[in-house]
C-alpha cells in the first residue's frame, strides 16, 4: 500500500504565492526521486482547538496560514531512496524556502488504509491524532466503516496512515503536536472531496449518520487531541 510522506508546517500569509512557485519547482525533482504524488494544500478551514489544533502544532504566527502537504510513494523503501537523493543533490540545497523551515514537521507513515481513486480530490481534510500502539487493528476497524460513510456522502478518497518513522524534533514534531504519551503512535490521515461544497454537505451528513455516533466507551483513541482542518490544494501532481 501507499507510505505517506506527511509535513505540517507555517507559511507567511503574504508568501503564499512564492510558496506554490517553491512548490511547483521542487515537485519535479521530487518525482525524478521516486515520488508518485506530491500535494501541497493551502489552509481554508483551520480551527483553533482546545487541546491541540494545526496552528499550535508548528507555533503558527498570526500573520501565517497552515499547509498540510504529502508525497506517496510505493513504499517505505522507494520512499528512504528519494530522501536520500534528496539530502545530497544540490538543487535542493539551492531551493530558497518561503517558511521556517526549523517549525515544519514530518515523518513517514504506512498506510491502514487506501480507498478511492487518487488526484480527484479539490479540497481536502486533514487529520493528525494520537493512538495506542496495541489498539492499532481496534482503529483501523473504526476507520474502514467510517471511510464507507465518507465516500457514501461524497468523498472520493480516504486515507489513514500509521506512525512508522516519526522523529523527534528540536523545535516541533508530530509526537508533541498531538501531547503523545508514552505507548502511543501518531496517525495522519486525510480525506479529498471534489469541492468545498461537497465537504461541507458532507460533513453535515456524515455527523448526522447513527453509523458515526461516538461510541465514547470503546473509543480506541483520544479525541480531544486530535486535530483537523480543511485545505485548498496548491499543488497537486495527480492533477497538475
Amino acid at each position: 500500500m501507499t507510505y505517506v510522506e506527511g509535513f505540517v508546517l507555517a507559511v507567511p500569509t503574504a508568501n503564499k504565492d512564492a510558496f506554490r512557485q517553491h512548490a511547483v519547482d521542487a515537485a519535479p525533482l521530487i518525482r525524478e526521486f521516486g515520488a508518485t504524488r506530491i500535494v501541497e494544500a493551502w489552509g481554508d478551514d483551520v480551527p483553533d482547538g482546545k487541546v491541540t489544533d494545526f496552528k499550535g502544532a508548528v507555533e503558527a504566527r498570526e500573520d501565517e496560514t497552515i499547509v498540510f502537504s504529502w508525497f506517496e510513494y510505493p513504499d517505505k523503501a522507494a520512499r528512504d531512496a528519494a530522501n536520500s537523493k534528496m539530502m545530497s543533490d544540490p538543487r535542493m540545497a539551492e531551493m530558497s524556502m518561503p517558511f521556517d523551515g526549523k517549525r515544519m514537521i514530518m515523518a513517514g507513515f504506512a498506510s491502514l488504509l487506501d480507498e478511492g481513486a487518487a488526484g480527484r480530490g479539490q479540497y481536502m481534510d486533514g487529520f493528525v491524532l494520537p493512538v495506542p500502539e496495541g489498539n492499532r487493528q481496534a482503529y483501523a476497524d473504526m476507520a474502514t466503516k467510517a471511510a464507507v460513510v465518507f465516500q457514501e456522502y461524497g468523498a472520493t478518497r480516504v486515507v489513514e496512515a500509521w506512525g512508522d518513522d516519526v522523529p523527534d524534533g528540536k523545535v516541533t514534531d508530530f509526537r508533541r503536536a498531538v501531547k503523545a504519551q508514552d505507548g502511543e503512535n501518531v496517525v495522519y490521515s486525510f480525506v479529498e472531496w471534489p469541492s468545498k461544497e461537497v465537504r461541507d454537505a458532507g460533513w453535515q451528513k456524515v455527523m448526522a449518520d447513527e453509523r458515526m455516533k461516538p461510541d465514547h466507551e470503546n473509543m480506541p483513541f483520544d479525541g480531544k487531541r486530535m486535530f483537523w482542518g480543511g485545505f485548498r490544494p496548491l499543488v497537486d501532481t495527480a492533477q497538475n
